[in-house]
């Protein structure tokens, strides 16, 4: 064992590995009542949450829908609602297992905001932007882009007297693999401590597509490597980085790698720093 795993396992929460189907199933009632617990005591009504198509908001989706559902049989209110946000950048070229996911959550609400126009007009009157080599530039609007999204799902919760959801796991958050106030903003996040492993194993429990439980992870935010796996930008995979996690043997450079990551992207998983 790398001397950081404890350590680093405890700060994330890391779930331990499922001891079968029930174990499964348990996990899923207790995020379930975890996320109806968040809008009691909100008195909010609604969930929001962007569906890319991967299945980590597909899994969040599955899991929001059927808290509301629940809140409304059980005499809670009619006025219980998820809406599942399309948050596409001009033309989506997954957007077929976009799609997908919304036909498997069956969404009370699903909504459409391109952020294509809203993005390009930002990087036009930023002057910022002008002396960056393409790659740079490509990177910085690929944060900005998942800043727009959250900025939609945000207006539409506005709206609809609502609280945004994330999905955010342990094995994105070691990584630091966020954007900071983008995707990493959010009112809940029911899928913490989850390893990228039992992300999927609740997606297959709740009946999500099977093209959607094994796809590759992509955070496809730069348009100069659309589809760019995760595991390419992290150095590591993520059968690593979920053994890391749960205190498993792993090569000496996967643990350097997500080690040093770790410790470089903290300031990604603190609250603003303030005076004392």
């Amino acid at each position: 064992m790398h001397s950081r795993q404890q350590e680093i396992a405890a700060a994330l929460n890391v779930c331990s590995p499922f001891d079968g189907p029930a174990a499964v199933q348990a996990d899923i009632e207790r995020r379930v009542a975890f996320i109806q617990a968040c809008l009691r005591d909100s008195g909010m009504k609604t969930l929001v949450l962007g569906i890319s198509g991967g299945v980590d908001s597909t899994t969040a989706g599955l899991l929001a829908q059927r808290a509301v559902e629940g809140m409304r049989a059980a005499g809670e209110g009619d006025d219980y609602r998820f809406i599942a946000v399309r948050l596409p950048y001009q033309v989506q070229h997954d957007e077929d297992e976009a799609q997908l996911a919304i036909d498997s959550i069956k969404p009370d609400e699903c909504h459409t905001v391109n952020i294509g126009a809203a993005v390009q007009g930002l990087a036009r009157a930023t002057e910022a932007l002008d002396d960056l080599t393409p790659a740079k530039r490509d990177f910085v609007l690929g944060n900005t882009k998942a800043r727009m999204r959250m900025v939609a799902q945000y207006t539409i919760a506005n709206a609809r007297h609502g609280l945004v959801i994330g999905t955010d796991h342990a094995a994105e958050a070691v990584m630091g693999f966020f954007t900071k106030f983008g995707d990493g903003a959010c009112d809940l996040t029911p899928l913490a401590g989850l390893v990228k492993h039992q992300v999927r194993e609740l997606a297959a429990a709740l009946g999500a597509p099977e093209q959607l439980v094994k796809k590759v992870p992509t955070a496809d935010l730069e348009e100069l490597s659309p589809g760019k796996p995760d595991e390419d930008a992290h150095g590591v995979s993520y059968q690593n980085i979920d053994a890391f996690l749960q205190g498993l043997p792993v090569p000496e450079e996967a643990a350097r790698i997500i080690v040093e990551t770790y410790d470089k992207s903290a300031h990604k998983r603190q609250m603003p720093k303030e005076p004392v």
